[in-house]
């Protein structure tokens, strides 16, 4: 992390007695490596393209068999996708690798999400935590932090990887929360989870809105709910149904370091920690509604801060 992006991060944080190492560290299996042209957990890459840098992620076990499509080589994968790049267009490279739904992001294409002020408003009374991995899980626990009574509804046909795989993040994190383990794949688990969300302030999901409508989960039923909904490229508009994560969203967002003219990574899936927090101030702040919360566009309101 850099002084700069600690600096801006430490006055914002103050009102939840955070520090920024606090807000941006993460477990990691086999460790985490510095971040530069690869990412700090070795699954996400820049590449330069014709007229731009490319980032892709390849966190997934099926991203990765799907690159001999993407490529139309059985090279080794990534000299296949470097070789692929670096012949076409940036934003070309994108659109074939989101046509395939690949995490995947052009250097500094998006615009910036506006961010809430820092002085809180006050907590909700109860959240609904339906989020996985670390942004919206992180939000939910911040919330909890100030005072609001979360339950996290824990999926048992897609179960969240974050306690296998980030143990110590998932007990900072969640551990606040009452867990609740439902199978929203039935009736009876899609029911259960309707009544939570009847009584509750805040929903948080993390989703993108045409999987959340597969669970009848759409804005208009419960148009007196805060519904945060943290995604890669917004919950609404032409990138909506995009798959992104932290380190490529940070990366379509500008939030890099450069070096001898290349760009690197700045972090660890900087845009995750980033917008969970913004999200969480956003509640605290008075936002109500729907908060659309894009991790891209949080992280393209840092990198403007610290250019």
């Amino acid at each position: 992390m850099s002084g700069a992006l600690e600096a801006i991060l430490t006055p914002r944080l103050a009102g939840l007695g955070l520090s920024a190492r606090e807000l941006l560290v993460r477990d990691a299996p086999g460790g985490l490596d510095r971040p530069g042209i690869q990412s700090a957990n070795r699954h996400c890459r820049l590449l330069p393209a014709r007229d731009g840098w490319v980032a892709l992620n390849l966190a997934r076990a099926e991203d990765r068999e799907l690159v001999p499509v993407l490529c139309g080589s059985e090279k080794e994968p990534w000299a296949a996708l470097k070789g692929l790049a670096a012949g076409i267009s940036a934003a070309t490279f994108r659109d074939r690798a989101a046509e395939l739904q690949l995490p995947v992001a052009v250097l500094g294409e998006c615009m910036e999400q506006d961010l809430a002020p820092v002085d809180p408003v006050c907590a909700p009374r109860k959240v609904v935590d339906l989020a996985a991995l670390w942004a919206g899980p992180l939000c939910a626990g911040l919330l909890a932090r100030a005072g609001a009574a979360v339950v996290r509804i824990e999926s048992l046909g897609r179960p969240d990887p974050t306690p296998q795989v980030s143990p110590l993040l998932d007990a900072r994190i969640n551990a606040d929360k009452t867990r609740l383990a439902l199978d929203l794949r039935t009736p009876q688990g899609r029911e259960e989870l309707y009544q939570q969300i009847a009584k509750t302030d805040v929903l948080v999901t993390s989703a993108r809105p045409a999987a959340l409508a597969r669970l009848g989960l759409v804005p208009e039923k419960w148009p007196d709910l805060t519904w945060v909904a943290i995604t890669a490229h917004g919950f609404h508009g032409p990138g909506a149904e995009r798959v992104g994560f932290g380190d490529d969203c940070a990366v379509a967002g500008g939030l890099v370091s450069w070096e001898s003219g290349e760009p690197g990574f700045l972090g660890d899936a900087l845009a995750d920690p980033l917008t969970g927090f913004e999200a969480a101030q956003a509640v605290l702040a008075g936002q109500r509604g729907l908060i659309d919360m894009a991790m891209a566009r949080v992280a393209a309101a840092y990198a403007r801060r610290l250019a």
